[in-house]
């Protein structure tokens, strides 16, 4: 049965005709039309691209740093600090560290960890103390810094500030000795004095070179009293 086609343009067929039409398609008659024709731009694009928006179409490319982990985009290395840790905390030549680097390849991250450290063993339920305490820290090392270029010393003020910020780990590890001792006034008085020196030792050391000469105790003394006064920091003295 075959219907007349209302319009030019539509045909019904019977059941019996359409299954005389069935066949296949092969995959060569399929041609997608993205609106490119020999290379040519799109329409839209082409739009865009004449009226001087084509820089809406251009993708970035992925950077490397963007996939870089955290503490290297924070430049953050964990080895480097606890070398750094162990060249202060045993200061001694004749343990074969490299104690120069603490000097030489400063860095800021550990520094800082040291300073909150003490801080925080310092607070007793006073948080006003973690600013004072990297307050004290920033303007000693500046202080220590503009003396050392004053007496001709070649230093920074990023390794005065390491340095310094390092130099404070002896000062934590007594720590937990004097709440242990705190009641024998003597003992406690040496341990106090016996990180003082450590700490100073250790920073003197590293910031007193040979190029001061003669005036090494005008730098050693400054860096002496500076860690009195954190360690005063603590104790409440």
């Amino acid at each position: 049965m075959q219907f007349p086609p209302s319009n030019g343009d539509f045909t019904f067929v019977s059941s019996a005709e359409a299954e005389e039409l069935s066949g296949s398609i092969s995959a060569q008659d399929i041609k997608l039309n993205m609106g490119t024709d020999g290379g040519k731009d799109p329409y839209a694009t082409t739009f865009l691209r004449q009226r001087g928006y084509g820089w809406l179409l251009e993708v970035e490319e992925d950077d490397a740093e963007e996939n870089k982990p955290l503490l290297e985009e924070l430049d953050i290395d964990l080895k480097d600090i606890y070398y750094k840790i162990r060249c202060v905390l045993m200061p001694m030549p004749s343990l074969g560290y490299n104690r120069q680097v603490v000097r030489d390849n400063p860095d800021f991250w550990g520094p800082l960890a040291v300073v909150l450290l003490f801080s925080m063993v310092s607070i007793y339920g006073q948080f006003r103390v973690v600013s004072w305490i990297i307050t004290i820290w920033i303007f000693g090392s500046l202080t220590i810094f503009l003396l050392a270029r004053v007496l001709g010393g070649e230093v920074s003020f990023g390794q005065v500030l390491g340095v310094i910020g390092y130099s404070l780990l002896p000062l934590i590890l007594i720590a937990p000795l004097l709440l242990v001792i705190g009641e024998f006034e003597i003992v406690s008085t040496v341990i106090k004095l016996f990180g003082v020196f450590w700490a100073a030792y250790s920073a003197a050391s590293l910031l007193v070179g040979d190029e001061f000469k003669t005036k090494k105790p005008l730098l050693i003394y400054p860096v002496f009293l500076l860690y009195i006064y954190f360690l005063s920091l603590y104790t409440g003295v």
